[in-house]
């Protein structure tokens, strides 16, 4: 029987069954059962790690700096991947994408009506259902297409965005994957995308006001990812013949896409205050990996594409209004697949839930705990690529070359440190080996993201 929010946790609390974190839900001063906070997860696509103004300071993004500033910034966040759809299986299933066959499409760009993140696969959305949610996607899925595969499959009540990985910002195609949806029904026509996802997630906002069920939405924009196109740029969209626009864009439009996503993002916020919710909600803003060709990755190199730390380090706020202290920073070092054990903990799962997960319940780290050394890995099937980052080391393999790098001291990856520490080395390179063989083996088919064809010529 589903927990509602009322009632929240009453069984299970009243039966003394401890949460997976004993301090995410607790009674107030006056004694009240706690309440199941909404979770607003929101996810750019494409924004590299200094592209905000609280983690680079090259763009103005008051509203979403403003996260951080009410919250915490994680200083050392990752993506599941340096690509779009891997990073994405890895966040809905809380696990290392490359367990699973559409994890290895990096991303998935054909036979996406046939390969796809099949619904009987365990997911967050549906573990929050479980929990007494109401789960609500806006904005991009990228893990294949119906009839088959889709959100309303893998867990969540409603879908109002996009089957494919990328689309042009003003133009509707009247069918296949790019369309964008309500539900199943495909739109005639649209505004500018970012407007139109910021306003339906504003619409689910306002409708969980009178919801007894708790809300998790995920919304998971399309800025900055290319077309380069501003909300002022329909004749641009209208004079492209490909929407990856290589030949195309600029800083100011790439500035402009920003300022959009910001303002945006500022509409939900005040959304969430002129409805009353805005002290009962978790906020989290991220990345699904790291920036492309207009990005700012400083102090990092590397981008999408790469696992250099440019490619997979990511922005990640989070705000938690009387739990998470406001202005603060984490050193913890977390990774996509995290938050699923985080939203379930902050939820408030007991201890007998079963959620399996390769991520780790950061939530004790949010509240000030303090960092614990994580082992995590990549592989990437383009240039052969795999990293490894173990306490403040990193195995590093581009192509034919193999790296070692204190990625703490040398954020930079430019000191190798491969002969100097050559036993941490080789033990860093063959945990990669041990952990690569319990993953699926990439078959021949599988597809996966080269932006350069050649590893950068100082690796």
């Amino acid at each position: 029987m589903p927990i509602t929010r009322r009632g929240v946790l009453g069984g299970a609390l009243g039966a003394g069954a401890a949460l997976m974190s004993g301090e995410a839900l607790s009674a107030d001063m006056t004694g009240k059962a706690p309440r199941q906070p909404n979770i607003l997860y929101i996810m750019a696509d494409d924004m590299g790690y200094g592209d905000l103004g609280c983690t680079g300071k090259a763009y103005d993004t008051p509203n979403i700096d403003r996260i951080a500033a009410e919250g915490l910034r994680l200083t050392q966040a990752y993506a599941n991947s340096c690509v779009c759809t891997a990073t994405r299986v890895g966040l809905i299933t809380g696990r290392y994408q490359n367990r699973l066959r559409i994890g290895q499409e990096e991303p998935l760009a054909a036979n996406s009506d046939k390969i796809g993140l099949e619904p009987s696969v365990p997911t967050m959305p549906r573990y929050m259902k479980q929990l007494g949610y109401r789960t609500v996607l806006v904005g991009k899925w990228h893990m294949g297409d119906g009839p088959r595969f889709g959100p309303l499959k893998s867990g969540y009540d409603r879908f109002f965005g996009l089957y494919a990985g990328g689309k042009d910002y003003f133009i509707q195609p009247k069918d296949g994957s790019a369309a964008l949806r309500d539900g199943d029904q495909i739109l005639a026509s649209h505004r500018y995308l970012t407007d139109e996802l910021g306003d339906r997630a504003v619409r689910e906002i306002r409708e969980a006001k009178t919801d007894d069920a708790p809300l998790f939405l995920s919304l998971h924009f399309t800025a900055p990812h290319w077309p380069w196109e501003g909300p002022e740029d329909m004749k641009v969209a209208e004079a492209l013949s490909n929407i990856m626009h290589h030949d195309g864009g600029s800083i100011a439009t790439f500035q402009k896409m920003l300022t959009s996503l910001d303002v945006n993002v500022g509409k939900v916020l005040q959304a969430l205050a002129d409805t009353g919710q805005m002290e009962d909600t978790i906020v989290v803003f991220t990345s699904d990996n790291g920036g492309e060709r207009f990005s700012n990755v400083w102090p990092f190199t590397g981008m999408k594409g790469e696992l250099l730390e440019g490619g997979l380090r990511v922005p990640a706020l989070i705000r938690w209004p009387g739990r998470i202290k406001p202005g603060s920073q984490c050193d913890q070092v977390a990774i996509s697949m995290d938050w699923m054990p985080t939203f379930l903990a902050a939820a408030g799962a007991p201890a007998a839930f079963t959620a399996p997960t390769d991520g780790m319940d950061i939530l004790p780290h949010l509240f000030g705990a303090p960092s614990v050394p994580r082992k995590l890995f990549w592989m990437y099937k383009a240039n052969n690529q795999a990293a490894h980052r173990d306490g403040d080391w990193k195995y590093l393999r581009l192509g034919a070359y193999e790296h070692l790098f204190n990625i703490v001291e040398d954020a930079h990856e430019r000191a190798d440190l491969s002969k100097r520490e050559s036993a941490r080395f080789e033990a860093m390179k063959k945990a990669h080996a041990d952990w690569t063989a319990t993953m699926l083996p990439y078959p021949k088919d599988s597809y996966s993201w080269d932006i350069h064809g050649q590893v950068p010529d100082r690796y």
